[in-house]
C-alpha cells in the first residue's frame, strides 16, 4: 500500500472519459467502520432485539476482523444483522434510511475524484443490497459490486453467496469479471486488502485515515436527502447502541406516564405536566384565539405534516385548548387514548369536504 500515492495527488480535471473504482468505508466515506450502518439496519429493519443480537455479536466480529480475517468479521456482522430479515425490509431501510447517514459522511477528497470521472464503479465488502440505492441514486454510480447475501423465500439466511465477502483477491476477481480486458483508469482504496484490485487499475490512490478531512457539505452534495424515514438521528457506535437498549425499559415507563398525562389531565394542565416529565414545548408567535361562534366566526384549519396524532396533540398543548383532528389511518388504540377528539376521513372528497366545513363552523380543526 505504501507504493500508492495519496488521493490528494490525483487530479480531477479532464477525467470525463475515465472510469474509477472505489471502496466505500474509509474511501468514499470518512468512517472506516461499517458497524454503525449494520446497527441502523438491524434496528430499523428488525427492532430493538435485533440490535441487541448484533451488539452481543460485535465483540466476536471485532476479534475475527482484526486477528483472523476481515472477511470473517464481516460475515458475523451480516449474519447478526440480516438472518431471517425480509429482503423487502432490507431494501426499504437501504432506500429510505441509510442514505441520510451515508451522505453526511461523504469524503470530500475521494468525492472530488470519484465525481470527476465519467464511469463510476463501487467495489465494496458490505452487502450490495445495503448500499446500492445510495450509490446509484445519490452518487451516480454506474456499477455496484458488493457481497451477495443468500436468500430463502424472500428472507435473508444470514450467509453469503459464493465467492464470499468481497475483500482482497475476491475484489480483484470481481473487478476482472466486470471489466474484462478493459483496465479502469483510477482505483481508490484505504487499506491493504484493497491493494489487489487497485493494482489492476492504471492508477491507484490511497485514502489515508489521517489527517481528518471535512465531509462534503449539504449544499455541495450531488443529490441532497430530502426525506428521511428513520427513527434515529445519529449513527450508532457500540456504546451508544448499548445505551439505547438500556434506555428502552425506562423510556417505556416514561412514555406511559406522558400518555397518561396527555389523556387524563385537562388540556391547559398538559403543558405543565409535559414540562415536569421532560417534554419541552416551545411556542413562537401569538396563538390565534378561539373562534367566536356567537358572531358566526369559523375556526382555523391547522395542517400538520405527520400522519400521527403527535402534531395535533402538541398543537392543542401549545394553544391550551383541545383541537379536534381529522385523520386517515389511525389505530383504534390511538383513538382510545387520544386526549383530543378524532374524526376519520372517508377518502370521499365531497363527503370529507362537507364534514371539514361543518367542523370548522364549530371551531378550530387540525388535519
Amino acid at each position: 500500500m505504501v507504493s500508492f500515492p495519496t488521493v490528494d495527488k490525483c487530479a480531477s480535471i479532464g477525467k470525463e472519459k475515465h472510469s474509477v473504482v472505489a471502496d466505500l468505508d474509509g474511501t468514499l466515506l470518512r468512517g472506516r467502520s461499517s458497524f454503525p450502518y449494520f446497527a441502523l439496519l438491524s434496528f430499523e429493519g428488525g427492532g430493538i432485539f435485533r440490535l441487541l443480537f448484533l451488539l452481543l455479536n460485535s465483540p466476536l466480529a471485532g476479534l475475527l476482523y482484526y486477528f483472523v480475517s476481515e472477511s470473517a468479521g464481516i460475515k458475523v456482522l451480516i449474519f447478526a444483522t440480516c438472518a431471517g430479515m425480509k429482503l423487502s425490509d432490507i431494501e426499504s431501510v437501504a432506500r429510505a434510511v441509510l442514505p441520510k447517514f451515508y451522505s453526511s459522511d461523504l469524503h470530500s477528497e475521494s468525492w472530488r475524484v470519484f465525481s470527476s470521472c465519467g464511469k463510476r464503479c463501487a467495489l465494496i465488502a458490505n452487502p450490495r443490497i445495503m448500499v446500492e440505492a445510495f450509490l446509484k441514486d445519490f452518487l451516480g454510480a454506474d456499477l455496484v459490486l458488493g457481497t451477495e447475501i443468500s436468500t430463502y423465500k424472500g428472507r435473508a439466511t444470514g450467509f453469503v453467496q459464493s465467492p464470499g465477502v468481497l475483500v482482497g483477491k475476491n475484489k480483484a476477481d470481481a473487478l476482472k469479471k466486470a471489466f474484462g480486458e478493459t483496465q479502469p483508469e483510477i482505483g481508490l482504496g484505504d487499506r491493504h486488502t484493497n491493494a489487489p484490485f487497485m493494482a489492476l487499475c492504471k492508477e491507484g490512490y490511497i485514502v489515508p485515515p489521517k489527517p481528518e478531512v471535512e465531509a462534503v457539505t449539504t449544499d455541495k452534495l450531488p443529490k441532497p436527502v430530502i426525506f428521511h424515514d428513520g427513527r434515529l438521528v445519529q449513527k450508532r457506535t457500540p456504546l451508544s447502541a448499548l445505551l439505547i437498549i438500556l434506555w428502552i425499559p425506562i423510556g417505556f415507563i416514561l412514555a406511559c406516564l406522558r400518555i397518561a398525562a396527555g389523556s387524563l389531565l385537562p388540556i391547559p394542565m398538559v403543558y405543565y405536566a409535559f414540562w415536569a416529565l421532560g417534554v419541552r414545548v416551545t411556542i413562537k408567535g401569538t396563538p390565534p384565539p378561539p373562534a367566536k361562534k356567537s358572531i358566526g366566526q369559523s375556526g382555523v384549519l391547522f395542517v400538520c405534516s405527520h400522519r400521527t396524532l403527535l402534531d395535533p396533540i402538541f398543537l392543542s398543548t401549545a394553544l391550551g385548548r383541545p383541537i379536534p383532528a381529522v385523520t386517515y389511518s389511525l389505530s383504534r388504540l390511538s383513538e382510545i387514548i387520544s386526549p383530543i377528539k378524532t374524526v376519520r376521513l372517508s377518502r370521499d372528497r365531497a363527503a370529507d369536504a362537507s364534514m371539514i366545513k361543518k367542523l370548522l363552523e364549530e371551531g378550530d380543526l387540525a388535519i
